[in-house]
């Protein structure tokens, strides 16, 4: 999801902003927006390539101030300020929420009951310099029942 489509969708929400974790969970509804960044990423690949990316990084908090509620418009307000000055442009949107031991880094996708945390995978990024196959790629769960691995969508 990109910053565009998260203000859009957030704006266009007929209940409370509900943030659902990989495991069913929700994220407390008291919840704050304590930070938007945004990520830049300069490596080089396994395979000698040099690459660079960026995203937006939304932080989730929750404390013990358990009446606070952030509206879509509040949120959208927020991310409208950091666009501006940290000149955003439209990027894909990563959340980090406390996970039980450490900072969890979530992708995100709008669902008809709020917004869906998506748990991230690492990839080889050079498989074809590493000599791995599209057969011996591993395929997250979501990918295994729609994804032939010889259809290069994988």
């Amino acid at each position: 999801m990109t910053l565009l489509e998260l203000k859009k969708q957030a704006l266009t929400l007929d209940h409370p902003m509900t943030f659902v974790l990989p495991n069913g969970e929700t994220v407390p509804a008291h919840f704050h927006l304590t930070e938007i960044g945004k990520i830049s990423k300069h490596f080089i690949d396994c395979g000698g390539v040099l690459r660079r990316e960026k995203r937006a990084n939304l932080q989730l908090w929750s404390a013990n101030d358990f009446d606070h509620r952030l509206q879509p418009e509040k949120l959208v307000t927020i991310i409208e300020m950091a666009e501006k000055t940290l000149h955003l442009g439209d990027l894909d949107v990563e959340v980090t929420y406390q996970g039980v031991s450490t900072i969890e880094t979530y992708g995100l996708e709008v669902t008809k009951n709020g917004f869906q945390l998506l748990s991230l995978t690492t990839n080889c990024l050079a498989a074809d310099a590493c000599g791995i196959s599209p057969e011996q790629l591993p395929q997250r769960e979501s990918q295994k029942a729609k994804c032939d691995p010889a259809s290069n969508c994988c």
